[in-house]
C-alpha cells in the first residue's frame, strides 16, 4: 500500500516549490508599478485598448509606439499579439466619442383629410353622382323629413368598388436606410480576435489616431477589439471581485465545518483551497510578467469555478475519513487517512481528468477571447485535484498529530503534578 502521509513533507516542498515564484512575481506587482508580476486589463485599470492589424505584417510594435508618441500618445502600451496582429493600449480614457443615443423617428401627418397619421397611401372613398329616385323620406340638413320622391339626382357618396390610392401629401420623404458593411463571420487572421472588413473608428482621437497610422503604414487589413473603460467602472469591478472570493471562501469554510463538526477539516480545506488560487494568480503573474499576459473580468469566474472544484474533492475525502474514523476505531488516525485518500483516488483522478480532456481541446481548439480563461480554469483544476489529496489529508494529519502531542504532554504534566504532590 502506498504511503501517502508517511511522504507528506515531499509534497509540502513540491507545493513550496511551484507557490514561491509566483508570489515573489504577485508581491512585485506593486513595488514596480505594474512592469514586473499581474498585468491587469483595462477591466480593472481603466483605458483605452484597441487591436489591429497592417496589411504589411512586418510593422513591428516598437514602429507603430513611435508614431503613437508623435501623435500626443507617449503612454500607449503597444505589443504583439502574433500573426501580425498588435494591440494598443493606453490609459487615457477619452479617444472613443462618447455613445449619443439614436433619435426614435416620429410618425408625420399626412395632409390628406384622413385621420391616419401613417405618412402611407390609404385608399379614399370617391363620392359618384347617381340618379335614384327615392321614393322613401329623406332626411334634409335641418333633420326634418320630406314624404314625396325625390325629382333631382342627390349625390350620395358611395364607396367605389376597386379604391383608387391617391398619393399622400405628406412633406417628408421617409429616410432611405444606409446598408453598414457588417464584419466577416470568420477571423481574417487564424486564431486572433482580428476581423475582416476593418472597422476602422469613425470619430473621436482614436479615428486619428487610425488615420496617422495609415498614412505611415499603409491600410489596416483588419481589427479587433475596441474599448474604453473609465475609472469607476474598474474600481466597482476590482471591489466586486475581491468581495465574491472573499464570500466563497468564508461560505465553504462555514459549511465544512458545520458538515463534518470538526473546524480542522474546515481551516485546512480553506487551506487547500488558497494554495490552488495562489498558484493560478501566481502563474498569471509569471505569465504577464514573461508575455505581457493580462487578467480580466473572466478570470475571477474562473477562480471562482477552481474554488468550487478544489473543495469538491477535498469533500470527497473528508467524507470517507469520517465514515472510516467510526468503521476503524482504534487504529492511528494517519492510517485511517492515508486508507481514506487511497480509496478516493481514482474516483478523484477519473473525475479531474474528464474536465482536464476537455479543457485542453478548448485551449487548443477555442478562439483567442477565451483562452486565458479556459488557461485559468485548466491550472486550478490540475492544482484543486493535487492540493485535495496531496495536501489538505496531509494537512489534517499534522494538525491532528500535533493536538495528540500536545494533550499526550498535558496530561503527562499532570500525571507528575499529582506524584509530586503526593
Amino acid at each position: 500500500m502506498f504511503d501517502i502521509i508517511g511522504k507528506r513533507n515531499w509534497f509540502f516542498l513540491f507545493s513550496g516549490l511551484v507557490l514561491v515564484p509566483g508570489l515573489i512575481c504577485i508581491l512585485l506587482t506593486p513595488i514596480t508599478g505594474g512592469k514586473v508580476g499581474l498585468q491587469f486589463s483595462i477591466d480593472y485599470t481603466g483605458g483605452t485598448v484597441w487591436e489591429f492589424a497592417f496589411k504589411d505584417t512586418s510593422v513591428t510594435p516598437d514602429q507603430v509606439k513611435l508614431v503613437m508618441a508623435q501623435a500626443g500618445l507617449g503612454d500607449a502600451d503597444v505589443t504583439s499579439q502574433g500573426s501580425g496582429v498588435l494591440r494598443m493600449r493606453t490609459s487615457q480614457k477619452d479617444l472613443l466619442p462618447p455613445a449619443t443615443p439614436t433619435p426614435t423617428p416620429k410618425p408625420t401627418p399626412t395632409t390628406s383629410g384622413s385621420p391616419s397619421a401613417a405618412p402611407t397611401a390609404t385608399p379614399t372613398a370617391t363620392p359618384t353622382p347617381t340618379a335614384t329616385p327615392s321614393p322613401s323620406p329623406t332626411v334634409g340638413p335641418s333633420g326634418s323629413a320630406s314624404a314625396g320622391p325625390s325629382a333631382s339626382p342627390t349625390a350620395s357618396p358611395t364607396a367605389s368598388p376597386a379604391p383608387t390610392a391617391s398619393p399622400s401629401a405628406s412633406p417628408t420623404v421617409a429616410p432611405t436606410p444606409t446598408p453598414v458593411p457588417t464584419p466577416s463571420a470568420h477571423p481574417a487572421i487564424a486564431g486572433t480576435s482580428c476581423m475582416a472588413p476593418a472597422q476602422l473608428p469613425a470619430a473621436g482621437e482614436l479615428a486619428h489616431v487610425a488615420a496617422v497610422l495609415q498614412q505611415k503604414f499603409g491600410p489596416i487589413q483588419c481589427t479587433g477589439m475596441e474599448s474604453t473603460v473609465g475609472p469607476i467602472v474598474s474600481a466597482q469591478l476590482i471591489q466586486s471581485a475581491v468581495l465574491l472570493i472573499l464570500v466563497g471562501a468564508l461560505g465553504i469554510l462555514l459549511w465544512i465545518t458545520i458538515r463534518f463538526n470538526d473546524y480542522k477539516m474546515g481551516t485546512t480545506a480553506l487551506i487547500a483551497l488558497l494554495h490552488d488560487v495562489v498558484v493560478v494568480v501566481g502563474i498569471f503573474a509569471i505569465l504577464g510578467t514573461l508575455f505581457k499576459v493580462e487578467i480580466d473580468s473572466l478570470f475571477v469566474t474562473a477562480m471562482l469555478t477552481v474554488i468550487g472544484f478544489s473543495v469538491h474533492d477535498t469533500i470527497v475525502v473528508f467524507d470517507r475519513i469520517r465514515e472510516n474514523k467510526a468503521r476503524h476505531a482504534g487504529e492511528p488516525f494517519d492510517a485511517i487517512v492515508n486508507h481514506s485518500i487511497l480509496q478516493t483516488f481514482g474516483r478523484s483522478i477519473n473525475t479531474s481528468m474528464t474536465v482536464v480532456i476537455t479543457l485542453s481541446a478548448l485551449l487548443l481548439f477555442a478562439g483567442a477571447s477565451i483562452k486565458y480563461f479556459v488557461l485559468a480554469l485548466l491550472i486550478g483544476i490540475i492544482s484543486g485535484t493535487y492540493s485535495s489529496i496531496f495536501n489538505a489529508s496531509p494537512l489534517l494529519v499534522v494538525w491532528q498529530l500535533w493536538e495528540d502531542k500536545r494533550r499526550a504532554a498535558a496530561l503527562a504534566l499532570a500525571r507528575t503534578g499529582r506524584r509530586s504532590a503526593r
